[in-house]
């Protein structure tokens, strides 16, 4: 009886009034006692408020029901096909929303509903795939510098991909303890990209120069990188720098002169189409033969050949096969060997 003078009060009512007396119905409705005809009708009337002309009737009903695990499915549902601001409401609250119901609502492309998701109490892998997939600049920043998403290394990458240019997505990323040693090497190469195209757009270097400079930046940070690896994490960073084209005979022979001969045997393992452990056999056969053989098998120049043989002979001779890890620093001594 009370909702069906309800129905017709709010026909003629002011639109604050409406907004007062929807929030007072969809209270009523979570936390009064009511008996199961009261509550059909309170639902069914919440049901035609979506409809309200106003959207401050609208967004009474969704501050109201959007953090309630009680509040009726349907009416979630239709608040979520509102307007933006709205539908983020239900979207970053509601507790009653499925991992699929989310992964839509990233995907019907609006950017203050997918931002919402994102800024959700516990973000699944399913929906941070989905945000990092298509989700907006302001999602993807939530997603991966907060600690209740559980964001895949797969959605690390795309973002990477599609947001790395952005200095605010880097800070996050870098800041984030389960960064892959490939993830971190790809922010590098982008951070080194943005600084060459600013110190170029402000002509303070020519082009070639400031590419050049970012290059040799980015391969020292990857050695740094590399060094860094413990376990099985070289090979995944090795076959990322292949397959990004960026497995060059400089950054190749930068390996070797850093010390860090574990990377160049993965390096030429890669390259070679053979497992760590043949082209490590190979690395260190003294004789010769089997390095050159190595080095040919890898593609990598001839006209290189000589500065790799005689880095190598000089990582030899220090007897440093104790410290294949290496670190950034080009060792003077095999340098020294290497230069004419």
């Amino acid at each position: 009886m009370i909702v069906r003078h309800f129905l017709r009060w709010i026909q003629t009512a002011p639109a604050g009034d409406r907004a007062d007396a929807t929030s007072a119905l969809a209270r009523a409705y979570l936390h009064s006692d009511l008996g199961t005809e009261d509550r059909a009708a309170a639902e069914a009337a919440m049901v035609m408020l979506l409809d309200d002309p106003s959207p401050l009737v609208r967004r009474a009903l969704a501050d109201a029901l959007a953090v309630s695990e009680e509040a009726p499915h349907t009416v979630v549902v239709g608040l979520l096909q509102d307007q933006a601001e709205i539908a983020a409401i239900v979207a970053r609250h509601s507790p009653l929303l499925l991992d699929a119901e989310l992964v839509d609502l990233v995907g019907s492309g609006e950017p203050l509903v997918q931002y919402a998701v994102a800024r959700r109490e516990a973000v699944p892998a399913p929906v941070a795939a989905a945000i990092a997939e298509v989700g907006c600049l302001e999602a993807c920043l939530a997603i991966v510098s907060l600690d209740t998403a559980t964001v895949p290394a797969f959605s690390i990458d795309r973002i990477i991909e599609r947001f790395g240019e952005d200095p605010d997505i880097r800070e996050a990323l870098f800041a984030r303890e389960d960064l892959s040693p490939g993830a971190r090497q790809a922010l590098v190469v982008k951070l080194s990209a943005a600084l060459s195209a600013f110190v170029t757009g402000r002509a303070w270097l020519a082009e070639d120069r400031a590419a050049r400079i970012a290059r040799e930046a980015s391969d020292k940070a990857t050695v740094a990188i590399a060094a860094d690896c413990r376990g099985e994490g070289l090979s995944p960073l090795v076959r990322h720098l292949r397959q990004s084209g960026q497995l060059s005979t400089g950054l190749v022979l930068r390996a070797l002169l850093s010390g860090n001969v574990r990377l160049f045997e993965e390096a030429l393992a890669e390259l070679a189409g053979l497992t760590l452990r043949q082209a490590s056999g190979l690395v260190h056969d003294r004789r010769g033969a089997g390095f050159r053989a190595l080095y040919d098998r890898a593609g990598l120049p001839a006209s290189t050949y000589p500065a790799f043989r005689a880095a190598l002979e000089a990582w030899h001779d220090d007897g440093a096969y104790g410290q294949r890890g290496g670190d950034a620093q080009l060792r003077r001594r095999m340098v020294e060997r290497v230069l004419p």
